[in-house]
């Protein structure tokens, strides 16, 4: 680092950290008042007291931190940090009560980072017997944290989110961290409840039972893929699987461009390039898992074109369902799946992997070098996306998070490997961890070694975050350094 980056940077003002966390508390606390009531509804007094404490809990810790005095504003790098250890704390607190189904803290633990994260894979055999509200509650976890994510990765976390500035964020958002989160949010929230309702209602139309319809709703359009049931999508008529893929398929479509579409917004084109994006890759991998199927296993085409398509949707939206078990899949479908898991959705949506945007602009890097080999030395070619020239610390923040997902998922991958697992399902599974996918081979189960849950819960957690913003925790310039006045 030079000596003027060092005179520059500033470390995060603990109050200010403490403070946003402590709002981030009280939020969590009222979000869980949810899951308490529908606890209190179906009887299960000792979830419910579960609830009962950990609410309790947050409102007297949040309470306590909201009343310190901060000066205006928030730095980048504690918003990163608050995200970061709401991240980490959630889920601690959240298993708690999900013990209250009867799981290990262990599992439990795996089964909060993986609602929070909106991932869905678990360590649970079968669902069959297991409280409605352990159900539901993992299912709204997977809700809120969705809506979390495009919250405060874009318009809170702004340095780790790709191109979130200039791409994803109003003008107005950017100028004020706090007060573009706030209104930000109130755009998406519109939009996300809107979806929720109509996914709701979609539901009960294609003959699905109000409850199930409710946690399908939750978490298709958060990309979650927590079922109700053990057979994920198995269980549904066709036409309610074709409704819960297009749900998926709306949750991975940043939702900003909703409401910039009906506002007749600006980046209206990188808005419309994104959509294609998610259409034309979902399709080209729905061909290429068709093809796999029929060719690799002799499936009839009734059944490819029922499998294919779900498994390409649900893996390029990251969602996670499934409509027969992926163990049963041949391994030219699931190498097929495993790029589509990595790339994931847009940016700003809900979905999970590094985002088919950050690919494009990988792509358009690597064609303008091709380029420049035969132009003039002193020629003028600039990369740019739906008209829009890129930055370079744009390209650079692309291709770090490219990066960062590679080396995430090759030295997971490299742990299942040493410990015996199968190399292809155990980089099918790893990348369905960092991707946030949920889509498991099998190997996600009680009886996988701890050491190898705990990797599988830190690729859920650096993935959900893009990786980014742990290693800016994880810095120790972070902490300790100059403080900008009024710390």
């Amino acid at each position: 680092m030079t000596e003027q980056a060092a005179e520059l940077k500033y470390a995060v003002r603990f109050r200010v950290v403490f403070k946003y966390f402590g709002q981030l508390c009280l939020v969590l606390a009222m979000l869980s008042l949810v899951p308490l009531s529908v606890s209190l509804f179906f009887g299960d007094t000792a979830i419910s007291l579960r609830y009962g404490i950990v609410i309790s809990g947050l409102a007297v810790l949040g309470w306590s931190l909201v009343r310190l005095r901060v000066p205006f504003g928030i730095q980048a790098n504690e918003g990163m940090v608050v995200v970061a250890l709401m991240f980490l704390f959630t889920p601690f607190v959240m298993s708690y009560p999900m013990m209250g189904g009867g799981m290990e803290f262990l599992d439990a633990l795996f089964e909060a980072i993986s609602g929070m994260t909106t991932t869905g894979l678990s360590t649970k055999a079968t669902l069959a017997g297991m409280p409605k509200t352990f159900l539901f509650a993992r299912a709204w976890m997977q809700w809120y944290g969705g809506l979390g994510i495009v919250v405060l990765s874009l318009a809170l976390v702004m340095q780790p989110g790709l191109v979130a500035k200039g791409l994803a964020v109003t003008e107005a958002d950017t100028e004020d961290l706090v007060g573009g989160t706030r209104a930000h949010a109130r755009r998406v929230l519109k939009v996300y409840s809107g979806l929720t309702v109509l996914g709701i209602i979609g539901s009960l139309l294609v003959g699905i039972s109000f409850f199930d319809a409710v946690l399908y709703s939750f978490a298709a359009l958060s990309t979650g893929g927590f079922a109700p049931n053990d057979g994920s999508l198995a269980m549904l008529n066709r036409f309610a699987q074709v409704w819960i893929t297009l749900l998926c398929l709306a949750g991975a479509i940043p939702l900003a461009v909703y409401y910039r579409m009906l506002k007749k917004k600006r980046h209206v084109a990188l808005d419309i390039l994104q959509f294609k994006l998610v259409i034309i890759a979902s399709f080209v991998v729905s061909l290429m898992v068709g093809i796999s199927m029929r060719l690799n296993v002799g499936m009839d085409w009734s059944q490819v074109f029922q499998h294919a398509p779900l498994f390409a949707f649900s893996a390029q939206s990251t969602a996670g369902f499934s409509s027969m078990p992926c163990e049963q899949l041949d391994a030219g479908s699931k190498l097929i799946l495993i790029f589509s898991m990595i790339a994931g959705g847009g940016a700003g949506s809900t979905s999970g992997g590094f985002k088919l945007l950050r690919l494009l602009i990988a792509v358009n890097v690597f064609r303008l070098l091709i380029i420049r080999t035969s132009l003039p030395k002193h020629a003028v070619f600039e990369p740019r996306i739906a008209g829009r020239r890129l930055q370079d610390d744009e390209i650079r923040m692309a291709l770090l998070v490219i990066v960062l997902f590679i080396f995430i998922i090759a030295l997971s991958w490299l742990l299942f490997v040493v410990m015996g697992y199968d190399p292809l399902d155990s980089l099918f599974e790893v990348t369905s961890a960092t991707g946030t996918v949920g889509l498991s081979v099998g190997l996600t189960s009680t009886e996988l070694p701890d050491l190898l849950k705990c990797v599988l819960c830190a690729d859920m957690l650096m993935g959900r975050l893009e990786i980014v913003a742990w290693i800016v925790m994880l810095y120790p310039g972070t902490w300790i350094g100059r403080r900008m006045e009024g710390k």
